[in-house]
C-alpha cells in the first residue's frame, strides 16, 4: 500500500515540475514548490446576446389569399411577422394551412398570442346594441357571451351574455391591485380566470358562460392587397363585372370580382360628366377616410371611360331598396333607430375630418349582413355634374341639387357645410321611418323650394315616435348653427331606448 502511495506522489511531483517557473523556483534546500496558473486570454467567456424570441400572432379570422403573394390562414393559426407595413405584414405561417410558407397578411386579422385581443370572447369596440344583435343571431346559442368596453363608463368593461332570447349585461369591476370581479364574493387576477370560473359556475349570472360570440363578420382589409394600398390605379382587365345591382345619378353599380378571387362592388361612372383629374384629387382624400360605417374605396380605373370605382361589396344593396322591399315585414322600430345611429356614426367621423358628404340620402347608404349600414358616395357630388333628373333642382346655371334632400342655404346660396349634411340626415330619418317613401310626398320640387323658407316642415310620419320626430325637426332648423352635430345625433339615437347604467344586471343579487 505504501509503494502505491509513493508512486502517486512521485507522479504528481513530475506534473508540478512541468509548470514550475525556473526564475522563481524554490531553492533545493527549502523543499517547497510554487505553481503559476497561466490564463488563456482567448478562452475568456464572451457576453453573447441571444437572438430575440419571435413574437407570434394568432389569426382572429379566416383569410383566403387574393394574390400569389398572399398567405391563406384560418382563425387560430399562428403566424410570425417578418416585415410590418402599416396595413399588410410579410409573414411566415408557423401552424395551419400555410405552415412554413411566407406571404402577406392583413394586419387587422391577427393579434399577439396570449394578448387580450387574441381572446375569442374579447370584443373591445363593440357597442351594447351591436352586442345584443350579434348574440341573438341564429349562430349563437344560450350562454354565448362577449366582453366589451363599457359605453356609459369609459375605461370599464362589460360582460354581455345570451339567456334564451334575451341578452343580459353585467359590469366587470376592477380591483385596485388589477384584479376583476362581477360580485364581491369572488375576484380574479385576470379576465381569463374570471371567464374560466363562470364557464363552470353561474354564481349570480343568468346562465353559465358557454361558447364565445361568433366573430362571423371579418373586418374589411385596408385595400384589396398589400400592393394596392398606395398603387391603387389597377388594371381594368383585373375586374370582372358579374351582375348589375342598380343604377343612379352617378352611373351603374355591379357586383364584380377582382383578380378572380375577391368579390367587390364596381360603380361605373357616366362618361363625360366628370373630369378624371378632379375625381382623382377627391378620391385621394376619400381613400384615406376609414371608418366601420363608411364604404371603403379599394381602387380605381381612370385611364379610360367609363371610370370604375372599386369598393367593398354590401350584400343587401342600397338602404332605400332594402327599406322598400321590407316594408316592415322584419324591420322593427328598434332596427330603424339602429340604422339611423349607424349612419350618424359614419357621418360623425366625416364631421371630425372636416369632410362634407353633399348627397346624404338612403340611396347612398348600403346595407350588409345583420343590417349593417355604411355611408357611400361621400365626396362624389363635389366632382360630378348631375343630369337634370326629376329629383334635381337647378337653382342657378350649372348648380343642380336633389332638392328634397338639400338644405335651403345649399339650394339658394350654394352653401354646403356639415350642417347641410345634418339637414339631409333628417330627411334620411324620414325615409327610414316610412320604409323608403319619397319625402314631401304631396309636393313638387318647386313647391318645396318655395315653402321651406316660410317655415314649412313635413309633419310626423305615421307610427313615428315623438322623440324621433323631434330629432328630425332639430335637423331642419332654419339657422344651420342651431342644428345638432352628428356626434350628438349618434348618441341620441344609440341611447334612444334609455340604455343607461341602471339597465345592467347585478351579479351580487344572486351570488352564493
Amino acid at each position: 500500500m505504501g509503494d502505491v502511495r509513493e508512486r502517486i506522489i512521485t507522479c504528481c511531483q513530475s506534473v508540478f515540475q512541468c509548470f514550475r517557473d525556473p526564475d522563481t523556483s524554490p531553492s533545493p534546500d527549502t523543499g517547497k514548490r510554487h505553481i503559476e496558473v497561466i490564463t488563456n486570454e482567448f478562452a475568456k467567456p464572451q457576453n453573447r446576446e441571444l437572438p430575440p424570441t419571435p413574437v407570434l400572432y394568432v389569426a382572429l379570422y379566416d383569410y383566403t389569399a387574393r394574390t400569389d403573394d398572399d398567405l391563406s390562414f384560418n382563425a387560430g393559426d399562428k403566424l410570425e411577422p417578418i416585415t410590418k407595413g402599416e396595413d399588410w405584414w410579410f409573414s411566415k405561417a408557423i401552424t395551419g394551412i400555410s405552415a412554413n410558407k411566407k406571404g402577406y397578411i392583413p394586419a387587422n386579422y391577427v393579434a399577439p398570442v396570449e394578448s387580450l385581443d387574441a381572446e375569442p370572447w374579447y370584443f373591445p369596440e363593440t357597442k351594447r346594441s351591436d352586442a345584443e344583435k350579434m348574440l341573438i343571431s341564429q349562430e349563437n346559442k344560450k350562454g354565448a357571451f362577449l366582453i366589451r368596453n363599457c359605453e356609459s363608463q369609459p375605461g370599464e368593461l362589460s360582460l354581455s351574455v345570451r339567456d334564451d332570447v334575451k341578452v343580459k349585461h353585467y359590469k366587470i369591476r376592477k380591483l385596485d391591485n388589477g384584479g376583476y370581479y362581477l360580485s364581491t364574493a369572488r375576484n380574479f387576477p385576470t379576465l381569463r380566470e374570471l371567464v374560466e370560473h363562470y364557464s363552470k359556475h353561474e354564481n349570480g349570472l343568468c346562465v353559465c358562460l358557454a361558447e364565445p360570440c361568433k366573430k362571423s363578420v371579418a373586418p374589411e382589409t385596408h385595400g384589396l392587397s398589400y400592393n394596392t394600398v398606395d398603387q391603387w390605379e389597377i388594371e381594368r382587365s383585373s375586374v370582372k363585372l358579374l351582375k348589375q345591382l342598380g343604377a343612379g345619378q352617378f352611373g351603374e353599380v355591379f357586383e364584380g370580382l377582382w383578380n378572380d378571387t375577391t368579390p367587390v362592388a364596381v360603380k361605373t361612372l357616366k362618361p363625360g360628366n366628370m373630369d378624371p383629374k378632379d375625381f382623382l384629387r377627391e378620391a385621394q382624400i376619400m381613400k384615406k377616410l376609414r371608418h366601420s360605417k363608411l364604404i371603403q374605396l379599394y381602387a380605381v380605373c381612370t385611364l379610360e371611360e367609363p371610370i370604375y370605382i372599386i369598393t367593398e361589396l354590401m350584400s343587401n344593396g342600397s338602404l332605400l331598396e332594402y327599406l322598400q322591399n321590407d316594408r316592415g315585414a322584419t324591420l322593427r322600430m328598434s332596427d330603424q333607430i339602429d340604422m339611423g345611429a349607424q349612419v350618424a356614426s359614419g357621418m360623425a367621423y366625416l364631421e371630425l375630418q372636416n369632410y362634407i358628404h353633399r348627397d346624404l340620402a338612403a340611396r347612398n347608404v348600403l346595407v350588409g349582413d345583420n343590417n349593417v349600414c355604411k355611408v357611400a358616395d361621400f365626396g362624389l357630388a363635389r366632382v360630378f355634374q348631375m343630369d337634370n333628373e326629376d329629383n334635381v333642382y337647378e337653382a342657378k346655371e350649372g348648380t343642380k341639387f336633389p332638392v328634397k334632400w338639400t338644405a335651403p342655404e345649399a339650394i339658394n346660396e350654394n352653401k354646403f357645410t356639415i350642417k347641410s349634411d345634418v339637414w339631409s340626415f333628417g330627411i334620411l330619418l324620414y325615409e327610414i321611418v316610412t320604409f323608403g317613401q319619397t319625402p314631401y310626398p304631396t309636393m313638387t320640387n318647386f313647391q318645396v323650394v318655395q315653402q321651406l323658407p316660410k317655415g314649412y316642415r313635413m309633419s310626423s310620419p305615421p307610427n313615428c315616435h315623438k322623440c324621433l320626430y323631434d330629432i328630425m325637426l332639430d335637423c331642419w332648423k332654419d339657422v344651420p348653427a342651431d342644428r345638432p352635430t352628428f356626434e350628438t345625433l349618434q348618441w341620441k339615437l344609440e341611447d334612444f331606448f334609455d340604455m343607461d347604467i341602471t339597465s345592467y344586471d347585478d351579479a351580487n343579487r344572486f351570488a352564493k
